[in-house]
């Protein structure tokens, strides 16, 4: 009963958010920017208050768009002076968007390595020179995990790691503070490390999503050398602080790292596949195939082979595509509207300073995604910030991929909270560890994160984009 009576609030929050700009005249807002506003409104309490799934808010917001804000819709059937709308094709082909296809071909080769083992064999592989010093082995574990996050779903990383870290924790003392730094070593690195790439994470597809838009092409081998580095120090700072936080009592651990590659003929053709797209992926800059492109390879070839059946093909993490299609959709119509821009002039930008401001968009994408998604956080935050780099508002330094970057790596720093990320709650799960545990290192992370989001944003990424 609680629980229906906290949707059923929730839903009248929203839909009150919702009629509030139809009725309540805006100066200096279009009439259509209203209606714009009215739906970032539905969709900012919908996403955050979740009365309905995160996934479902995006088609409502698609709807929403192509029944009121198209020119095949009810209100704007014809181009005026203040607004010229969109076809319904603009928003509902967010769902055909190069960043969907790019995920979809991630989603693909990450459900073909589970399918073939393909995962566990290369955890067990790369593990093998980590030996058998506790502190190594959270090492490994987590350069591990961060390697296959890059690549694969954060939460199925988690989730697979899980699985190897359990017989070792079972083998620790109870007492043994080894054993909450091996259950906060993988949500934490699986965090960092879909950071690395295009694919990682679905906050990258909202940035790459909404650069798009701006006629703004990141590479796949461009994105890794943006991010990969920050990925690196972050990821190791995160060893040296669990470590110092939950020193472990133990001084050596055996693992059993028997096991061996899959070698029939369908096993073979994924690794096969598998490893000519992560090549394409990385050279993109070489053959000049977009990212996008190449991750319709392994969609098709799995597809045509039968490996990816038809059972498998509705398990895929759709949602994550609706979601990520609802972000990009929105932008759309706050830019076209004009919503965007009168946010954006409503403040006088030109008081702070661009470091203030990089800081203050690092944070504040932390502090929203440690009590809300990531992607949420960033779908919320980056058509906001595009706006106000485009227009030219905050002045130099502000540019447009700069505090793209800023507001997505930074949604992925966040991990305080068991609701924080899916990896956290999965590591949660495993009752190993305490939510005051998990807050203490996330807030120490959160924080050595942010201050390596504004020196990168300050010096070396400046020295990338230019």
């Amino acid at each position: 009963m609680n629980a229906t009576y906290k949707q059923l609030t929730s839903i009248i929050i929203g839909l009150v958010g919702f009629l509030i700009p139809f009725f309540i005249e805006i100066p200096g807002l279009s009439e259509a920017g209203h209606v714009a506003l009215s739906i970032f409104c539905i969709a900012a309490i919908f996403w955050m208050l979740e009365p309905v799934p995160i996934y479902a808010t995006s088609m409502l917001v698609i709807l929403l768009q192509v029944f009121f804000l198209s020119k095949q819709g009810v209100l704007f059937p014809e181009v005026s002076a203040e607004y010229t709308p969109n076809s319904y094709t603009e928003f509902i082909g967010t769902l055909a968007n190069p960043i969907i296809i790019l995920f979809l071909g991630g989603f693909v080769l990450a459900d073909a390595a589970v399918k073939f083992d393909l995962d566990k064999n290369l955890t067990r592989v790369l593990l093998k020179p980590f030996g058998a010093n506790p502190k190594f082995i959270i090492l490994g574990l987590m350069v591990v995990t961060a390697l296959l996050s890059a690549f694969m779903s954060n939460t199925a990383t988690t989730a697979m790691m899980m699985t190897v870290i359990l017989p070792i924790i079972a083998r620790t003392k109870p007492g043994d503070p080894l054993r909450i730094g091996l259950a906060l070593s993988i949500p934490f690195a699986a965090n960092i490390g879909g950071i690395a790439t295009p694919i990682g994470t679905p906050p990258n597809a909202v940035v790459i999503g909404a650069l798009t838009t701006q006629g703004i092409h990141i590479a796949f081998t461009e994105w890794m050398l943006l991010a990969a580095p920050l990925v690196i120090v972050v990821l190791m700072a995160s060893w040296v602080i669990i470590l110092w936080m939950y020193k472990p009592a133990s001084k050596i651990i055996e693992l059993d790292m028997s096991g061996s590659f899959q070698k029939n003929k369908e096993a073979i053709f994924v690794y096969l596949i598998f490893g000519i797209t992560v090549v394409l992926w990385i050279t993109e800059s070489l053959h000049g195939v977009g990212s996008s492109i190449v991750a319709l390879l392994p969609v098709a070839a799995l597809s045509l082979t039968g490996i990816l059946d038809q059972e498998r093909i509705r398990k895929l993490p759709w949602e994550v595509l609706w979601l990520v299609a609802g972000g990009i959709s929105l932008g759309i119509s706050m830019e076209s509207t004009g919503l965007a821009e009168w946010i954006i002039t409503s403040i006088s930008w030109n008081m702070f300073t661009s470091i203030f401001l990089i800081i203050a968009f690092s944070l504040v994408a932390i502090v929203m995604s440690n009590f809300l998604s990531n992607t949420v956080s960033a779908t919320l935050l980056i058509p906001l910030a595009v706006s106000l780099a485009t227009s030219g508002a905050a002045g130099e330094g502000f540019s447009l991929v700069l505090i793209s970057l800023v507001i997505g790596v930074s949604a992925s720093l966040a991990m305080m909270l068991p609701i924080s990320t899916p990896p956290n709650a999965i590591a949660m799960s495993t009752g190993t560890i305490k939510t005051n545990q998990m807050t203490k290192a996330g807030f120490a992370i959160g924080i050595f994160g942010l201050m390596m989001v504004t020196l990168y944003a300050l010096f070396y990424w400046p020295l990338i984009l230019n």
